[in-house]
């Protein structure tokens, strides 16, 4: 079926000011649906307080309200314009609250304003936690052991009930905000009056804490048909306890067996066919027992997210742009596949390379502020880098974070002696990936620290190779280094400035590219296209590798 061609005009939601947990990653989403929907020829109104994003942008829709993002000027715009449908999934968590709100007071249905790609009660089953949790033991699928509250002592009863360690989540809200680990009942009063606070509806979710399992996120889209294709799943380089906006993540998954990734595949399926009526993107998170596989959901998000534009980056596939063409009324195999132009876009994507996000975190400019990672996010921002290998990408992602980090190091600081970085990197903070190259290249060994971590032994070996590789390097100087060796330092992200830092003798950055064009190691470009060179890719982009 075609498009319902009875919408002639949509307002769309924004996200409002760029607060950490709730970022840029919307601006470019609802960009994508507003050129979606007038491709269609459909008039688009758009509401963002925010002037500082591109979305605002009097080119990007035929009417922009910069006003507070309040039902007041929701009524305001619904007044002055003829609107058929509104689109809250390109707008976060605000926008999905907003619209929950108008819709309460009626003021949709008063002015004949239909809401689409995704409907209050697919809103309310995945963003209240004790809604959710029953729909999932209804269909089958394992959660954590929990118990919601709405008052302090309730939440305190659950929690003597369920026992240590605790994680406490608040309902509808975004970034983890309210959400926090309870290791001991001293921290138990703060960690409840907090989630109670931060939910807009005074409710939390005692949960049993599953700290160390693994952590994986599910992009899909799903049409008005029920038809649902898996975009991109990633995982988490952290196990389970530091927020997935501040954790680095990896797509392709890398270390999960087949049966546990069709058992993954199939329940996020399930879980997103359970929503009701909903058409657009949306993505599920898993926490993995890695001892066991066995799987439990941890929550599902009915919009378009940070990770949603992370995945279209990282795939090619516009999830935004398909997702409001969905929304109003397409299936996904009467679309068209963006990138070849001739498959459909009820497929997906396979990835020849891998895609490492880095989280950027500024403490520095937030003077006492605990730098410790946790349920709550605090990076302000990522960095994504594209390689054939993971060391290639953790390197190249590296590199660009912007901190003074030379690729994966600081190189002439000094480092802490073994047994203290052991102790360090329980914690998870900013610089652990740092740490632990450090402790590898002290000769603390991988079981050690993943051990210390949680951190799959999978990261671990690959973050060896490069201190394997580093160590092989520094024995050299640039006039006798083996042709081989540059080769490998180079396909395994080394930078110029890397390499010279490492190698003995005083060297610098041009001499080591000097040396290495002199002996034909340069880069090639790779193609991001969707289909692993399958099909024709007609509107590719590239990434560059020393691959071959």
């Amino acid at each position: 079926m075609p498009k319902d061609n009875s919408i002639k005009s949509v307002l769309i939601v924004g996200s409002g000011p760029i607060i950490i947990g709730q970022a840029c990653e919307f601006d470019y989403s609802g960009t994508q649906a507003a050129r979606s929907l007038r491709e269609e020829g459909i008039k688009v109104i758009l509401i963002n307080s925010n002037p500082a994003t591109i979305m605002t942008d009097p080119m990007m829709a035929d009417k922009v309200y910069l006003l507070p993002l309040t039902v007041e000027s929701i009524e305001q715009i619904l007044e002055e314009n003829q609107i058929d449908a509104v689109l809250p999934t390109m707008g976060g968590q605000t926008a999905l609250n907003l619209c929950k709100e108008v819709d309460e007071l009626g003021i949709w249905n008063k002015f004949n304003c239909k809401l689409i790609g995704v409907d209050v009660e697919a809103i309310n089953t995945a963003e209240d936690r004790d809604l959710f949790r029953q729909l999932m033991l209804k269909i089958g699928i394992s959660v954590a052991p929990s118990h919601v509250a709405n008052s302090f002592l309730e939440g305190k009863e659950h929690a003597q009930k369920i026992g240590f360690p605790l994680v406490i989540r608040s309902s509808f809200t975004l970034g983890g905000s309210g959400g926090g680990f309870v290791h001991n009942k001293e921290e138990l009063d703060d960690a409840l009056k907090n989630g109670l606070e931060a939910s807009p509806i005074h409710e939390i979710l005692v949960e049993k804490a599953v700290l160390g399992w693994k952590e994986y996120e599910l992009e899909l889209l799903r049409d008005k048909n029920d038809n649902v294709v898996i975009i991109c799943t990633v995982e988490n380089f952290d196990p389970m306890g530091v927020h997935t906006g501040d954790s680095i993540t990896v797509a392709p998954a890398m270390t999960l067996s087949d049966t546990a990734f069709q058992n993954m595949r199939n329940q996020a399926i399930l879980m997103m066919r359970s929503l009701g009526n909903f058409a657009g993107g949306c993505n599920v998170q898993f926490a993995l027992n890695p001892e066991t596989e066995e799987l439990i959901a941890v929550e599902i998000n009915p919009r378009v997210s940070r990770s949603s534009a992370l995945a279209s980056k990282a795939t090619g596939y516009p999830i935004a742009k398909i997702a409001a063409k969905l929304a109003i009324g397409y299936t996904l195999d009467e679309l068209k596949n963006q990138i070849t132009q001739t498959t459909s876009a009820y497929f997906e994507p396979a990835l020849d390379y891998v895609i490492v996000k880095i989280p950027r975190w500024n403490f520095d400019k937030f003077k006492g502020a605990n730098d410790t990672l946790g349920l709550q996010m605090k990076s302000v921002g990522e960095v994504m880098a594209i390689g054939r290998s993971f060391t290639e990408a953790i390197q190249k992602a590296c590199q660009s974070l912007e901190n003074n980090a030379v690729g994966l190091g600081y190189y002439g600081k000094s480092m802490m002696k073994s047994d203290e970085i052991v102790e360090y990197i329980k914690t998870p903070k900013w610089d652990r990936i740092f740490r632990i190259k450090d402790a590898l290249m002290q000769g603390v060994t991988v079981k050690t620290i993943a051990q210390a971590t949680g951190i799959d032994k999978w990261f671990l070996f690959q973050i060896q190779k490069i201190c394997t590789i580093e160590k092989e390097l520094d024995k050299y100087t640039l006039e006798d280094i083996p042709t081989n060796l540059l080769k490998e330092a180079k396909t395994n992200g080394f930078s110029d400035e890397q390499i010279a830092k490492i190698l003995s003798g005083n060297v610098t950055e041009e001499e080591v590219y000097e040396k290495r064009k002199a002996l034909g190691i340069t880069r090639v470009y790779k193609m991001v296209d969707t289909c692993a060179a399958e099909f024709e890719a007609k509107t590719p982009y590239f990434y560059s590798t020393f691959e071959g």
